[in-house]
């Protein structure tokens, strides 16, 4: 009786199966979705487009500065690329003004085995950040003037830097290169007895410069960069009533820690050096990634074992 009636159940599975309006049900295969594989490729920097384009700012730079008045010198070094760039910039008889105001700190500092009182330090921050010529006069004192200059000048290796004469520390002559020297003593360390605090210090004054004197080499700053500068301006009124304008700092940001120095002399007045600091910094600073192109290729698809 049993048997009877399993061999019915499959006659209704059987018949159940194939009658009917509809189809059977297909059931869908599982279908993988397609992997992304990301593609390889090598960068290289472009040797070829590098050249041409530095020989195009190079000839654009040197143009420029035809047009301009006076004296005019520069140097240039991004310590993140090795990119090099300058013009006369081993010229050293030229004055760098204020600029000297930090050679006077960093052979203070370096003098005094970084033990400054309390009112050294604040006649240091007026010097730098305020360019005040009487906290300049009365620490050029504290430092041995020119003597003591000219030897700590030959313990860092600024070997184009001549201080000024007697207590006249604004004569200070010096060429670009030596003003790039004295900023990677400060950023990098090495002779002349500088601690990091004391470097620390030094950059840390030059990146507050009060706003009025923030002009120059910062025009090369993209947004968002730090600099570190001091300028220099005096009158010559014994060389025809002109002026020496000068401008030398750090410009550091994202792939880029760039020293830049201009000075001018024989301007025809301050704002004049100002502007022509200006448009050097700022051609520089525009076109340096272009120093550097790179350019991509796929990966070897059969590399070697």
């Amino acid at each position: 009786m049993r048997g009877k009636w399993m061999a019915g159940l499959g006659l209704v599975v059987a018949l159940g199966a194939g009658c009917g309006a509809g189809k059977a049900p297909v059931v869908p295969a599982v279908v993988e979705a397609p992997v992304k594989v990301a593609r390889c490729v090598l960068k290289f920097r472009d040797t070829r487009l590098g050249n041409a384009a530095r020989a195009r700012l190079s000839r654009d730079l040197a143009t420029y500065v035809r047009g301009r008045p006076g004296r005019i010198v520069y140097a240039a070094h991004d310590l993140v690329t090795g990119v090099r760039l300058g013009l006369g910039e081993h010229e050293h008889d030229m004055i760098t003004a204020s600029g000297a105001k930090v050679d006077i700190l960093a052979a203070l500092l370096s003098r005094r085995d970084s033990r400054l009182d309390a009112g050294e330090r604040d006649l240091a921050a007026r010097m730098i950040r305020e360019s005040d010529n009487s906290a300049a006069d009365a620490l050029w004192s504290r430092v041995g003037g020119g003597g003591a200059m000219s030897d700590f000048y030959a313990r860092i290796g600024l070997t184009e830097t001549t201080p000024g004469p007697s207590q006249y520390w604004g004569g200070t002559n010096t060429s670009p290169a030596d003003r790039l020297r004295l900023l990677k003593v400060l950023i990098r360390g090495g002779k002349g007895g500088l601690t990091p605090a004391d470097r620390g210090m030094v950059l840390g004054l030059m990146e507050r410069v009060q706003p009025d004197q923030a002009w120059g080499v910062s025009a090369a700053a993209r947004p968002g960069d730090r600099v570190a500068l001091k300028n220099g301006w005096t009158p010559r009124p014994f060389i025809h009533n002109t002026w020496a304008v000068t401008s030398y700092g750090r410009i550091a940001g994202p792939g880029r820690d760039l020293l830049l120095s201009v000075q001018t002399d024989q301007q025809p007045g301050e704002g004049t050096g100002i502007q022509t600091i200006e448009g050097i910094a700022r051609m520089i600073g525009t076109r340096l990634h272009h120093l550097i192109p790179t350019t991509t290729r796929p990966c070897p698809t059969n590399p070697i074992p």
